[in-house]
């Protein structure tokens, strides 16, 4: 099987939310069969920042859905949002 790189956008609940906690708590979501590749910040407005997470997993079945879910119960995150998967070749 393949790989496949996928692209999350987490919403925090507010602007107030601590971005560098927030990343440190994606990073221990993580799971050993997913590859965190990077976590870029993206200015909404009015102060709000989101975060995207860019990781990659192995091109089965569920695919995301575990990292996914993972991520949507992190604290201070309102809502997460998959805008990119592409096949690694």
């Amino acid at each position: 099987m393949g790989e496949v790189v996928a692209t999350v956008k987490l919403m925090p609940e507010s602007p107030d939310v601590d971005l560098e906690q927030m990343k440190i708590d994606i990073q221990a979501a993580v799971t050993e069969d997913t590859e965190l590749h990077k976590i870029d910040e993206e200015p909404i407005a009015f102060g709000l920042v989101a975060l995207n997470v860019m990781f990659i997993v192995v091109d089965g079945e569920g695919g995301t859905e575990v990292v996914e879910e993972k991520l949507a119960k992190l604290p201070n995150v309102n809502s997460i949002e998959v805008v990119d998967v592409r096949r690694l070749m």
